[in-house]
């Protein structure tokens, strides 16, 4: 074997773990741009586009974690109550 996988086509779970990752860049990019909007109606229309874009994320994170390509752990209840310790203490 050479090593060279250049030919290879892509398997499933790297399709969607690739499209995961740019779905993650463009909710970025989005979230960006409609935090900068001068005008409303050019950030209302970023804000239906980053909806969308997020909705796109979920349901490729759902899929993903359906075929056991991306585990999440259930959190310890220990750290959970710490965390809503901290964040419920008003910030000063």
């Amino acid at each position: 074997m050479t090593g060279n996988t250049q030919n290879l086509p892509m398997q499933d779970k790297e399709i969607l773990n690739d499209s995961l990752a740019t779905q993650k860049e463009l909710t970025s990019s989005y979230n960006t741009v409609a935090n900068e909007c001068a005008m409303p109606a050019l950030r209302d229309e970023m804000m239906k586009i980053l909806h969308e874009e997020h909705q796109i994320q979920v349901n490729l994170f759902t899929e993903m974690q359906k075929r056991g390509w991306y585990p999440t752990p259930l959190a310890q209840q220990e750290k959970v109550q710490c965390a809503k310790e901290k964040f419920s203490q008003p910030q000063g």
